[in-house]
């Protein structure tokens, strides 16, 4: 007589609108055949009495943004769960510090699919940056049939194009790594800033190891990669800006986190830099912001990481490694507790 295995009890929490983005027909299918889904998913809320109950059966949590925080009250109510998925990039929120002080469940994340998106993002940015785009774009449509068509705009500008351009990456991380490998296909000299990276790693990267200050004043363009920890907040402030030379290009499409937004406004306002800010602080800035309006500032509404189709990248990785879970296979992105110390 063939006995058949139980499946494991998946529960999906995550903002409301995401299964929809996450997942279609392949995708639901791959689940249904490895896992008994908990139904009235999206899960928002671990607290509610229906939140509760599903957590309580739960032996996988597949989550991404809106998945409650696994703080160690919660983890005593989950006596089942052996595996959080998370469909997203950083798990910090939904795996605080008290999570790994308590807790053996394994971890995978979908930050390698997450990182392919704001890799190509800011690969695009600093094509277009240094063609100045954006401005011209601009001048183009406010002096339309007045003349000044064309190329010529920029031909007694040394500074427009991206012929062997000097691009400073800070953070080594996987979009940092990423960003390198596409620049390596052009004529861009590279330097790279993390102080967990040796300069034969960097070397082995196609780029070389410069310290902070240094990288700044050489860069004719800046790309910010580093994680949000204690010491990255506000790393590059009024100090960090004014190394740049004139007319170079900042790009941040990490976190806000990073940077002294008073002072990059002050660096904005002066025209000497051209800026490009996906992640600002605040996020979003308030409606009066002066970056809004300035003409050599580009600012974008957090959309370097995945949007739309991508989803289904950063669920495929989620799925794949829930499918490896339940056929005993080790992950192929697992976190640990150590990853942590070093991770956005």
């Amino acid at each position: 007589m063939t006995q058949h295995r139980t499946k494991p009890k998946l529960l999906i929490a995550m903002r409301d609108e995401l299964p929809e983005g996450f997942f279609g027909e392949d995708e639901w299918a791959r689940l249904n055949a490895v896992t008994d889904i908990i139904p009235g998913f999206p899960f928002t809320d671990f607290d509610s009495p229906a939140g509760a109950k599903a957590l309580e059966k739960a032996d996988i949590l597949l989550a991404a943004w809106g998945t409650p925080s696994l703080t160690k009250e919660r983890l005593s109510r989950a006596p089942k769960l052996k595996m959080l998925a998370y469909a997203a990039s950083s798990v910090r929120v939904v795996a605080p510090k008290e999570f790994w002080d308590t807790s053996d469940i394994l971890v995978t994340t979908a930050a390698s699919a997450m990182a392919l998106p704001v890799a190509e993002f800011t690969y695009a940015a600093i094509i277009l940056s240094g063609k100045d785009m954006f401005r011209l774009r601009d001048e183009h449509r406010a002096e339309r049939g007045t003349g000044g068509f064309g190329s010529r705009r920029g031909m007694n500008q040394p500074w427009l194009g991206n012929h062997r351009r000097k691009v400073g990456i800070v953070g080594a991380s996987r979009i940092g790594r990423l960003v390198i490998d596409l620049l390596k296909s052009g004529t861009f000299d590279i330097a790279v800033y993390d102080p967990y990276l040796s300069a034969d790693e960097a070397a082995a990267l196609g780029a070389t190891k410069m310290e902070l200050h240094p990288l700044l004043a050489w860069s004719d363009v800046v790309s910010l990669h580093a994680p949000i920890l204690p010491e990255t907040h506000h790393m590059i402030g009024a100090r960090e800006l004014a190394l740049m030379p004139d007319h170079a290009i900042f790009i941040n499409t990490a976190r806000g986190w990073l940077v002294d937004h008073a002072a990059l406004l002050s660096g904005a306002q002066s025209g000497r830099l051209r800026i490009l800010i996906d992640t600002p602080e605040p996020e979003p800035l308030p409606v009066d912001s002066p970056f809004y309006d300035l003409p050599n500032v580009v600012l974008t509404p957090h959309i370097a990481g995945a949007l739309g189709n991508e989803l289904r990248a950063l669920a495929d990785v989620a799925i794949t490694e829930i499918e490896r879970f339940v056929a005993g296979l080790s992950p192929l992105y697992p976190v640990h507790k150590q990853d942590m110390e070093r991770m956005a």
